[in-house]
């Protein structure tokens, strides 16, 4: 397979590479893309040094798959080009997510509706993915009808701009800004853009994704929080189902779901941690405990690394989907 990575410098784009690197995927050529301030850059790959190349390059060279990482903008200009030569597109960004015909995919919950007609294939944000990693096996059994999430999110969603400004603070150093306001030792309830009806952007793609990948029908509703981790999205989910449940079915539901681990002995003081979660590719869920205030509803703890499954390993599993099925 000759596979492209667009925006291969950047946050993403690197831990693309890293996860390509860890999943043995069958790759004749690399093609490392990046903006034109980056072109000529080297990238190491496999013990093996590449030259970072140029969208028009990449598009001429016609891979097999293109993973892009690059911004929403350049995602809706370049991704119909490389489609338009044969290139199969996975894309990280928001930009194709909400289109009616293109497939949003978390490859363990629906991947089956992917086909050779498939052309430009949407990766879920970050906070999406693992919350529907979780949620699918219990929708299945038991009808998920109203959903209330509330996120504490780690700086690296928003890019190593982010990150530096975090570790800026914390080190007392001056810096450029990512946030309207100090990270450390502080958190955001502002992630994304605000829109008139007072929810951010990153608000309304977890309850938009969400509805698009499980069922349009569940009612959603979300509140997303910026806190001073470097790494791993946490949730905490109130989950209201149509059918009544057991605790300990529960768990087993969540520990029969490929790539969810459960950990849940609060008794120990033992649930999951962004700092056990970075790094790994797992789901972990924990603090699960039925909520007494309203009939049928679960609350329930979920965190993941967001730049592994939340990004880089959910966009090489699909990858990896396309090539074992015989889609490209």
């Amino acid at each position: 397979m000759k596979i492209a990575v667009v925006g291969a410098t950047g946050l993403v784009g690197s831990e693309m590479l890293k996860v390509l690197e860890e999943r043995q995927l069958p790759i004749s050529e690399l093609l490392p893309v990046a903006s034109a301030k980056s072109v000529g850059k080297k990238i190491v790959f496999a013990n093996t040094e590449y030259e970072v190349i140029s969208l028009e390059e990449a598009v001429n060279k016609q891979p097999d798959i293109a993973i892009f990482s690059a911004g929403g903008s350049t995602s809706l200009e370049w991704a119909p080009k490389f489609a338009k030569v044969g290139t199969r597109v996975i894309d990280n960004s928001s930009a194709w997510r909400m289109n009616d015909d293109i497939p949003l995919i978390v490859p363990e919950i629906n991947g089956s509706i992917l086909t050779k007609d498939h052309f430009i294939i949407a990766n879920p944000n970050c906070s999406t993915i693992q919350l529907v990693m979780a949620l699918s096996p219990l929708h299945k059994m038991y009808s998920i009808k109203r959903l209330v999430i509330s996120t504490y999110q780690s700086v690296s969603g928003s890019g190593i701009k982010a990150v530096n400004q975090l570790m800026d603070e914390r080190e007392g150093r001056q810096g450029e800004k990512a946030y309207p306001h100090q990270i450390d030792l502080n958190v955001l309830p502002h992630a994304g853009d605000f829109t008139d009806d007072g929810y951010t952007s990153e608000e309304i793609k977890l309850v938009t994704e969400t509805n698009k990948i499980l069922n349009a029908n569940i009612r959603t509703t979300a509140t997303v929080v910026r806190v001073p981790v470097i790494s791993s999205h946490s949730e905490a989910v109130n989950i209201e189902f149509e059918n009544d449940f057991v605790i300990e079915e529960v768990k087993r539901l969540l520990g029969t779901m490929p790539g969810v681990v459960v950990f849940d002995f609060p008794q120990a003081n033992l649930y999951p941690m962004p700092i056990m979660a970075a790094g790994k590719d797992e789901v972990l869920v924990g603090r699960l405990r039925r909520d007494f205030s309203q009939p049928n509803s679960l609350n329930m703890w979920v965190v993941s690394d967001n730049l592994r499954k939340g990004a880089a390993t959910n966009a090489v599993q699909i990858a990896q989907y396309l090539i074992t099925n015989g889609i490209v």
